[in-house]
């Protein structure tokens, strides 16, 4: 069985949806018997990265110099750049589309993974993940561009998908009933945390809290921050705190700003910065799990999930979760942690108070937290994958593709 699995979302500053794609492309290339590839091509990937280097130089020498008023020298040296950066261009698309077409319309590959719902146009039968329905649920929260794309392609995406996979009972249930998928073409298979999200020895994790000038105690966010991931009401409730609790115990947001972030970000800039808030942006991937091991609890206030990973990431390093009362996050950690209905100001700012000040109520949390995130794992995770792609392709267990075409 030859797969082949896009894992354009695994580069740069990885989200949830590339963690989890990186995370099971790894597990499926250590089963025998298939051969999963991702695309692209991890030569293209390195030409990838030089490439765009070389583009940002160009760029830079098209823009230092203006040809009004610029000397002769100066002039050709700006047009050679303007040609170079327009021809390495044309010849770098050229060669995606080539790669393009002969990885998804060629006969190198038995069958398709797109991980992040739209798939690329494509002659493979075709397995989709969906990760949530936001985009069609709730339009407001993404950019009109990005709404009006996902809009243009669905019907390309339900159609050519021979099967999709939801990440959570609750986002099967929203594909069935919005998008009118039959219950036969869609399987859950739940995501899990990575094997370094784990309970790590203290002076490791006081170690990298002084190699980064962050406090030994400390309330923590993690996710991207947007309107849908409710950080201004957080925000306020946490800020309405009294002082001394918001001294002993100052709030961390670990994650970039994302889309329409102007009214977090002046409140964070006009009060929650003074109030005890501290944004951290980005967090590498190797420091995420002692971050979350250091914080008394992590706080996930999300308006709308489809699965909700970084509750059970912090489950997975035995840590306290206050998250909101989302049907997918009941379904992934139910009666583990202590849930809050969104808009609830005062459910959010009594429950902030409560476990920074209650220690056996935040023991209460903790136990069993690791117990709960060991149901979840990737290897098992690959493994319902795999069973997908078989029944796609109509293949038993230990059947190999030239078998099934050689019974055709």
């Amino acid at each position: 069985m030859r797969v082949l699995l896009n894992r354009m979302t695994t580069t740069g500053a990885r989200t949830g949806v590339g963690h989890c794609a990186l995370e099971l492309l790894n597990q499926l290339q250590c089963v025998p018997g298939i051969q999963v590839t991702g695309f692209p091509s991890d030569r293209f990937m390195r030409w990838d990265a030089r490439i765009r280097r070389l583009h940002q130089f160009l760029a830079s020498l098209r823009n230092r110099w203006k040809p009004s008023r610029s000397v002769l020298p100066l002039r050709l040296l700006r047009e050679l750049a303007r040609i170079a950066y327009f021809r390495t261009r044309r010849a770098y698309h050229g060669w995606l589309q080539a790669l393009h077409r002969e990885a998804f319309f060629g006969t190198a590959f038995d069958l398709y993974h797109e991980p992040n719902f739209i798939p690329f146009a494509s002659s493979l039968p075709t397995v989709t993940t969906v990760h949530d329905l936001s985009v069609f649920r709730y339009p407001q929260w993404h950019p009109q561009a990005r709404v009006a794309w996902f809009e243009a392609n669905v019907a390309r995406a339900l159609a050519q998908s021979a099967h999709f996979i939801a990440v959570s009972q609750f986002t099967r249930r929203e594909v069935i009933r919005q998008l009118h998928v039959s219950p036969s073409r869609i399987t859950c298979v739940p995501h899990a945390p990575r094997a370094r999200f784990r309970p790590i020895p203290a002076s490791a994790v006081a170690e990298m809290l002084r190699r980064q000038g962050l406090p030994e105690r400390y309330l923590l966010y993690v996710g991207t921050i947007e309107p849908r991931k409710n950080l201004l009401r957080l925000m306020q409730a946490y800020c309405s705190l009294p002082e001394s609790m918001r001294e002993r115990w100052p709030l961390l947001l670990a994650g970039s700003w994302g889309w329409n972030f102007g009214a977090e970000q002046n409140y964070y800039e006009s009060e929650g910065r003074q109030h005890g808030i501290r944004h951290l942006g980005y967090v590498r991937e190797a420091d995420l799990p002692l971050l979350y091991n250091g914080a008394r609890a992590l706080i996930y206030p999300s308006m709308y999930e489809g699965f909700g990973l970084p509750p059970l990431e912090m489950l997975a390093c035995g840590g306290a979760v206050l998250a909101s009362n989302l049907e997918p996050i009941i379904e992934v950690i139910g009666a583990q942690g202590h849930l809050v209905a969104p808009e609830d100001f005062d459910g959010w700012r009594n429950a902030l108070a409560r476990v920074v000040t209650e220690d056996d109520w935040w023991l209460q949390l903790r136990q069993g937290a690791e117990a709960t995130a060991r149901a979840y794992s990737w290897q098992h995770a690959a493994a319902q994958t795999l069973d997908v792609y078989r029944r796609v392709l109509h293949v038993g267990p230990s059947a190999t593709i030239e078998q099934r075409r050689l019974a055709a």
